[in-house]
């Protein structure tokens, strides 16, 4: 038996289907999770600044509820605050960077993180050859489908592979040396 098969026994032969009627919709089980949840699940998407009742309005709750939330966010890092009229906020990308390789160092070994590392140069190389230049940002999609013979979708598709390496690459190579990515916070301070 494989470990996906259902055994015979598990349901008794009275039972009938879930009524998928009576589930709740996704949006409704995003609007019930609780707040500070809900408005971090909108502040890691916010990639240009946005105004306090924007934000709200997403998270569904009220504007100083959001307000509120958003200047803690503030003084951890996680967001930028745009002073003006209206306030605005945006993710910290750099906040978001800055955990990310904190958790790197903490789920691998260094050995584990080094060849993880060589792993990604050596795919990086691979797209670097293939197309023929240093970075994904220098190809043309419309000069990458002629000259490599791929369709508009499997030239985009390389593309991204290879520019999500190359950001794997700079985290990776942060993790190793036990520093931030460039115009990131500075590494975990021990106090």
């Amino acid at each position: 038996m494989d470990l996906t098969d259902i055994p015979d026994d598990v349901y008794g032969g009275e039972e009938s289907p879930p009524e998928l009627d009576e589930l709740k919709s996704p949006d409704t089980l995003l609007r019930d999770g609780p707040i500070r949840e809900r408005l971090l699940d909108v502040v890691v998407g916010l990639r240009t600044p946005t105004k306090v009742s924007t934000i709200a309005k997403r998270a569904d709750c009220g504007t100083e509820t959001a307000r509120d939330y958003l200047e803690w966010f503030d003084e951890m890092g996680m967001v930028h605050r745009h002073t003006g009229r209206p306030v605005r906020y945006e993710r910290n990308d750099s906040y978001f960077q800055w955990r990310r390789i904190d958790q790197i160092r903490e789920e691998y070994s260094e050995q584990e993180i080094v060849d993880a590392l060589d792993d990604t140069i050596t795919q990086i190389e691979d797209y670097r050859a293939q197309f023929d230049v240093t970075h994904p940002d220098k190809v043309s999609i419309v000069d990458a489908t002629r000259e490599q013979n791929l369709s508009t979708e499997a030239a985009w598709e390389a593309l991204s592979e290879w520019e999500t390496l190359e950001q794997r690459a700079a985290l990776l190579d942060a993790a190793r040396r036990n520093n931030s990515v460039a115009g990131s916070k500075p590494g975990p301070v021990d106090a």
